[in-house]
């Protein structure tokens, strides 16, 4: 397998698991709005903050990131996942803090 085929199938992959763990956490988000908490919804908290440490150990990079630069040069933020260079860019901060106030949120409705 070429260079290009690699960084095409971690470019897959990355982008498979960005989107399952935007679906947990606006899954946590519904959860708090609609006040609809179960065990599913811990789980996913859990599941987020796990991949969270996952990202602190790696220095806030994706363990794919890191694999996908051993096959490309590029300076762009998206070049190791099939997401616009602005997300890519910012998506830590953006979904972060939507999670932050989906957990709030969550905690909210379980002490009111």
């Amino acid at each position: 397998m070429n260079a290009h085929s690699r960084l095409l199938l971690i470019k897959t992959l990355h982008t498979a698991v960005w989107a399952f763990f935007v679906t947990v956490i606006f899954y946590v988000l519904y959860c708090g709005v609609a006040d609809e908490i179960s065990g599913l919804t811990g789980v996913a908290i859990g599941l987020v903050v796990v991949e969270g440490g996952v990202l602190l150990a790696f220095k806030r990079q994706c363990p794919l990131t890191l694999l996908a630069r051993k096959y490309s040069t590029s300076l762009q933020a998206n070049f190791d996942i099939f997401l616009p260079n602005w997300l890519a860019r910012y998506n830590q901060l953006i979904f972060t803090s939507i999670y932050v106030f989906s957990v709030l949120l969550v905690g909210y409705r379980m002490v009111r």
